[in-house]
């Protein structure tokens, strides 16, 4: 079952992230990591970092989130996301 993952780190910059990024070794033309389908993140605006992902399933997102989410985003600052996750029901594209 796909699910949405939506992550709310207080705190964190644009540069920050680019930095999580090359740790992860997710420098690679825009392409999210296995078991991933969507991707996108930035500031807010008030001081917080937001991402909003798409992933098969909510293993493979707690999989990839205690591999890599979590000591990658800590080691650059990023204090632990506040994080909510629901079933997709339906998807539109452009």
């Amino acid at each position: 079952m796909a699910v949405g993952v939506l992550m709310n780190f207080p705190g964190g910059t644009n540069d920050a992230y680019e930095r999580v990024l090359e740790r992860m070794g997710l420098t690679n033309g825009g392409q999210p990591p296995e078991h991933a389908s969507f991707h996108i993140a930035g500031e807010t605006g008030d001081g917080g970092f937001r991402v909003v992902d798409v992933w098969d399933s909510p293993e493979a997102f707690q999989k990839f989130a205690e591999e890599q989410i979590t000591p990658h985003a800590g080691a650059e600052g990023f204090p632990p996301p506040e994080v909510s996750m629901w079933e997709i029901h339906g998807t539109m594209k452009a």
